[in-house]
């Protein structure tokens, strides 16, 4: 296991892990707003 940290003062396991849930959330956000926006479109088309 290692024990570097960096600046931010987590280890290397831990900052894989964190960028794991950080891109789930970041990738769901993105598909709830594309969902939205096709929701939206299909009840009042704009183009």
């Amino acid at each position: 296991m290692s024990t570097k940290t960096s600046i931010s003062g987590l280890t290397d396991e831990e900052a894989q892990e964190f960028h794991h849930y950080w891109m789930q959330g970041t990738v769901g956000f993105t598909a709830v707003a594309v969902l939205a926006h096709i929701l939206v479109w299909a009840w009042r088309p704009w183009f």
